[in-house]
């Protein structure tokens, strides 16, 4: 993907946003993802009948779809093919983890992983503050003073 599509912000959460459908739909787990200008980078755990060829067509595929109809994109959206690397245990996990988190912050974009906001983290951390609100009774709104 040569251009950078994912820079904006309604392309990355688009990206988010089909990731976590399918994530939604048990096609696949998402255990973590960081979605950068020009690529994404995603650790995901697929079952029974999936491979992994099929779960990055999903996301590949669904992305370019919705990125046509919603923006009327016409160009290429993906370069053909993916790399995979295999996760063997829990050690080797949690150093891709990292290097995900750490992505970001080797590109420039943000000095600390927890700024970064099209990541699994970022969102996750995002989504249980909200929660923590909601339990508390807290609400959110906007006012206008009057002249």
């Amino acid at each position: 993907m040569g251009k950078r599509l994912l820079q904006s912000d309604r392309n990355a959460r688009l990206l988010v946003d089909v990731m976590l459908s399918n994530a939604k739909a048990k096609r696949f787990r998402v255990h973590d993802f960081v979605v950068m200008p020009d690529h994404l980078h995603l650790l995901l755990t697929i079952d029974g009948d999936m491979t992994i060829e099929k779960a990055v067509q999903l996301i590949k595929g669904g992305f370019s779809y919705r990125l046509k109809k919603e923006s009327g994109y016409a160009g290429e959206v993906w370069q053909r093919g993916f790399s995979e690397v295999r996760v063997e245990n829990r050690e080797s996990f949690l150093q891709h983890r990292e290097y995900l988190a750490q992505n970001p912050v080797k590109a420039g974009l943000v000095s600390s992983p927890d700024e970064y906001p099209y990541c699994y983290s970022y969102l996750a951390r995002r989504k249980h503050a909200g929660a923590e609100a909601q339990k508390k009774g807290a609400s959110v709104g906007t006012t206008k003073v009057v002249p």
